[in-house]
Parts: structure tokens; sequence; C-alpha cells
């Protein structure tokens, strides 16, 4: 079992933590890549913006999980 995050007294658990990060960071990315024309190079924005997302995700997860 994983650890909680205590963020000032309010106990987080790091997925949810891991996901808003996520999101965040997605979006960032999305902004940066959107200025650079960079998505005239995907196929399907929708699905590449999800799949970013939740491979940001997973890397956010296993970060703040690791023991």
């Amino acid at each position: 079992m994983t650890e909680e995050l205590n963020i000032a007294g309010v106990y987080i658990h790091p997925l949810l933590a891991a996901a808003i990060l996520a999101f965040a960071a997605a979006r960032l990315l999305e902004w940066g890549m959107q200025a650079l024309g960079a998505y005239r190079w995907v196929w399907h924005r929708g699905l590449f913006d999800i799949a970013l997302t939740v491979i940001l995700w997973g890397g956010f997860a296993y970060l703040l999980t690791l023991n």
C-alpha cells in the first residue's frame, strides 16, 4: 500500500496527485505544440492528447509511488 501525501493537513492519494500533475503538464505541452505547429504531424489530435495525458499520468504515478 502506498503512503498518502499530506498537503496542508489534507491527505491525498498519490494517484490523484499524479493525475493533477499529468493534466497540468499535458495542457502545457499541448500549448507548446500548438505554438510550434507540431500538431500538423499528428493524425488525430484528440487521441494524441488523451494518450499524452495517460502516459504522463503513468510516469508521474511511478515517480510518486517510488519507495
